[in-house]
């Protein structure tokens, strides 16, 4: 606890790990962020541990996350929250020197079993109505 608040935050790292995350290619993002940049820029850039305040803005509006994603996150808060509000609806309240903000997933993972289970439900029903008509069926057949 004591060499958190000396811990520097590696915004190139930060980069990085959301583009991964969202499944983003360096050549993409080179692409969206404009001629002058290549795979290899965006490389280097994603080394930086600091990265300019209009850079970092323009970065943030091509991936559609707030600049203060990559400026307040540590790398293994980044990861462990995008995990855990991508992967079971948690709201992320976890930023660094108390800087917050809400990230909420629409699929409530809960729902979703409770949903696949009453479809898996109905999917039984039916297949014991069909099973029932055609036992009616084959006892019609042996009893003519």
């Amino acid at each position: 606890m004591t060499d958190s608040p000396s811990k520097q935050i590696h915004q190139g790292r930060n980069v990085k790990r959301f583009r991964e995350m969202l499944g983003i290619k360096q050549e993409a993002l080179a692409h969206e962020l404009g001629e002058d940049w290549n795979q290899k820029k965006i490389s280097l850039l994603e080394q930086k541990e600091e990265i300019e305040a209009s850079l970092l803005s323009q970065i943030a509006e091509v991936l559609k996350l707030p600049v203060e994603a990559f400026q307040n996150f540590d790398e293994e808060q980044a990861v462990n929250i995008i995990a855990n509000t991508f992967h079971d609806s948690a709201i992320a309240n976890t930023f660094k020197d108390g800087a917050q903000a809400n990230f909420h997933c629409t699929i409530n993972p809960i729902d979703k079993l409770i949903q696949l289970h009453e479809e898996k439900i109905a999917l039984y029903e039916r297949m014991l109505k069909e099973k029932d008509e055609m036992m009616n069926r084959l006892e019609k057949l042996i009893g003519k």
